[in-house]
């Protein structure tokens, strides 16, 4: 039975809460996308394709802020808008890419610097520099019943989809040339991926807006880089880091009085910097190890 002194220790941790309902939004929330854009960003990883994430969640801006623009603060306008846009500049970079002499990271970055500059432009139109800043930054403390549901299904669908390809996909972060050559899957394996990149972007625009949407994707892949060297323990190391992350975050906005975007980012990042340093894989751990060897 846990002692009255032991309660009160935890009560900080637990209280905001057990007190508070958009505090339990939040967090369910930043759960769905721990459980669903999470595993999608480690294999960004593994493709070696961490700064496509970033350009990515830029590109959905133009789309969002279109449909903020004609419908208001409006879940369904916003998310279609987002979508559509973010695999238009997808699919637009693969013809520059393949069409010209312009590498596909640079018809990429080309790509995202327009969409910024046009999102932030048509939401400048309508809307106040408050509009601006939950767009960029998200309102994760104000999500409603329809950004939630979205989320969890943006969640589902991308949890079965990678079952369904999961093999496909480790085979092309190996080798994407002989999955072509050997399985009629290497298309739908690809496209299929980006299409997932895009939908759990536009589930983090939702709470953390376009500018911080890509950190629950990458961080936590980065971080657990350092933790594991297996695909299975890349997965679960990367969920547990954003679960915690995120928790610690909102956390931290609660207590502290700060914007929970970027609180939550920032702790994500203090896992990564504290794995980069301490983490099986990290730098001072095999510092050491190689110490070790040498004097063995």
């Amino acid at each position: 039975m846990p002692t009255a002194g032991g309660l009160i220790v935890f009560e900080p941790l637990i209280a905001p809460f057990v007190e508070f309902e958009f505090m339990r939004r939040a967090l369910v929330g930043c759960l769905a996308l721990a459980l669903g854009a999470t595993p999608v960003g480690v294999f960004l990883l593994l493709r070696r394709m961490s700064l496509t994430g970033d350009a990515m969640a830029h590109a959905i801006l133009p789309g969002a802020a279109l449909g903020y623009f004609l419908f208001g603060l409006s879940v369904g306008a916003m998310t279609i808008g987002g979508l559509v846009a973010g695999l238009a500049v997808a699919m637009l970079a693969g013809l520059v890419a393949r069409g010209t002499l312009l590498g596909e990271d640079a018809s990429l970055a080309a790509f995202y610097l327009i969409s910024l500059a046009a999102g932030v432009l048509l939401i400048s139109l309508r809307g106040s520099q408050v509009d601006l800043f939950h767009v960029l930054f998200g309102t994760v403390l104000a999500l409603n019943d329809a950004a939630l549901l979205l989320i969890a299904a943006i969640t589902t669908i991308t949890l079965l989809t990678l079952a369904l390809l999961f093999r496909p996909l480790v085979a092309e972060c190996v080798d994407p040339s002989f999955l072509r050559t050997v399985s009629p899957l290497s298309p739908v394996a690809h496209y299929g991926f980006l299409m997932l990149v895009v939908l759990n972007l536009v589930g983090g625009f939702q709470a953390l807006g376009t500018l911080l949407a890509v950190g629950i994707v990458i961080l936590p892949a980065a971080a657990a880089r350092f933790w594991s060297r297996t695909i299975s323990g890349l997965l679960l190391a990367a969920v547990l880091v954003a679960v915690c992350g995120s928790l610690a975050g909102l956390l931290l906005s609660y207590h502290l009085d700060l914007a929970s975007g970027p609180a939550i980012i920032l702790a994500i990042g203090g896992i990564y910097l504290l794995s980069l340093l301490a983490g099986p894989e990290g730098v001072v751990t095999r510092r050491l190890l190689h110490q070790r060897h040498l004097q063995a």
